[in-house]
């Protein structure tokens, strides 16, 4: 990408989104096209369609998604694989047909069978039954890559995929219900400290483990992959470090500066044992994360006070 490419991130209002936006100005990036949700409802295909052929972006970044946790997966299942399906498949279609020059698709690393040998590496993909919690929502996100995949080979477009671990940061969703963990105990501690409750209890046994990215580091992946990488498969984003639920409980209430008790209703449900993935593709590439994971959720904690309208979701 030259500085003045036109670029178009697609979701600049979420995490994600909002976390390219910064990293593409941070590296003098000038044009940079977005549209609110209002101005372009990207579920609509002539919408879509309209969109790119007045604007003709020269990159796409797609990050927009219906996103959310166990909860809201479970919930609204048909919800979340026909919203990410028909947003994702509308805007790699019409970048296509409007000759965009590279497409990078954001993606997750549920895509990967529930029990994959850890960590997980990107040829797992499709080598196992997905995990039934967010199912839909994997689902989605395969077919948008496959996508991606299926027009390099049928068109020769330059059209890659990237898969984050489980993300946190700046413009997070702390809904008590609809957020992902980190962000979820995030505000669940707070509330305790402010109220001074003696316990917090936290969802399943506390043994799954997981591994997490901060957003930034993630835009900082996303904009090196735009210019360093070509590929059919996907790349991972992640940090190749994992903990126990129970060990980031700890550390979010260390930050936050709660000391009650941590209680573990196991009726809830864990949700996959273990997610770990092989970073070792993007290792070669010549990328590496920056922000350690106790380091991020101070910062994630700072932006939750400082933005109330998250704190509200």
């Amino acid at each position: 990408m030259n500085k003045d490419s036109k670029i178009y991130v697609a979701g600049h209002r979420g995490m994600v989104g909002s976390a390219i936006v910064r990293e593409l100005q941070r590296q003098g990036y000038t044009n940079i096209i977005t549209r609110t949700h209002r101005k372009l409802d990207l579920t609509r295909q002539e919408a879509v369609e309209d969109f790119f052929a007045e604007e003709r972006p020269e990159y796409v970044f797609l990050a927009a998604a219906k996103v959310g946790g166990i909860v809201a997966n479970q919930s609204a299942l048909a919800d979340f694989m026909y919203e990410n399906m028909i947003l994702e498949m509308n805007v790699i279609h019409a970048a296509w047909r409007n000759g965009c020059k590279k497409l990078e698709f954001l993606g997750s690393s549920c895509i990967y069978p529930r029990l994959a040998p850890q960590p997980m590496s990107e040829n797992c993909l499709l080598t196992g039954e997905l995990e039934k919690t967010n199912e839909a929502y994997a689902l989605a996100k395969i077919s948008g890559l496959k996508y991606c995949e299926f027009l390099n080979r049928q068109y020769g477009t330059d059209y890659i995929s990237v898969m984050p671990t489980n993300l946190y940061g700046p413009n997070d969703n702390y809904h008590p219900e609809h957020s992902h963990v980190l962000p979820a105990l995030i505000r669940r501690f707070h509330e305790a400290k402010m109220s001074g409750q003696e316990s917090v209890t936290c969802w399943g046994d506390g043994s799954p483990l997981r591994e997490f990215l901060y957003v930034d580091d993630l835009a900082n992946l996303c904009v090196f992959l735009m210019n360093n990488y070509s590929g059919n498969e996907t790349v991972n984003a992640g940090t190749g470090k994992e903990l126990t639920i129970k060990e980031l409980t700890e550390l979010v209430a260390k930050v936050i500066g709660y000391e009650g008790r941590i209680e573990w209703d196991t009726t809830r449900p864990n949700g996959t044992p273990r997610k770990l993935l092989d970073v070792s593709k993007a290792s070669a590439l010549g990328w590496r994360y920056k922000t350690e994971l106790e380091d991020g959720i101070r910062l994630s904690y700072e932006d939750f006070l400082t933005n109330p309208m998250r704190a509200e979701r």
